[in-house]
């Protein structure tokens, strides 16, 4: 039994689809917009496949992420100078 009350604004044109939906369906107006939340809400849950893969991902990610140590504390500014020599060396 439906106790609660909801209501929102939309544009005209919406609510005109939507009551010509129902008439097509042959369903009042409610059991059309509480079909559309229905599928809306069933769509938008977290996939909990989709959270395990994301998981997974992160792990692999981290394990290629790290920090670089050293006594450089101008490292920063010669990156593109340090790399280009290093890719330099490995060609020759």
């Amino acid at each position: 039994m439906k106790t609660e009350v909801y209501s929102w604004r939309v544009s005209a044109e919406l609510k005109t689809t939507l009551e010509q939906e129902a008439h097509r369906r042959k369903l009042p107006l409610a059991a059309v917009l509480d079909t559309a939340a229905r599928d809306w809400l069933e769509k938008s849950v977290p996939d909990a496949d989709s959270d395990a893969e994301q998981l997974r991902l992160r792990k692999a990610a981290l394990a290629c992420i790290g920090t670089i140590s050293g006594g450089d504390p101008l490292r920063s500014e010669n990156v593109r100078q340090e790399v280009r020599e290093r890719l330099r060396r490995r060609r020759v």
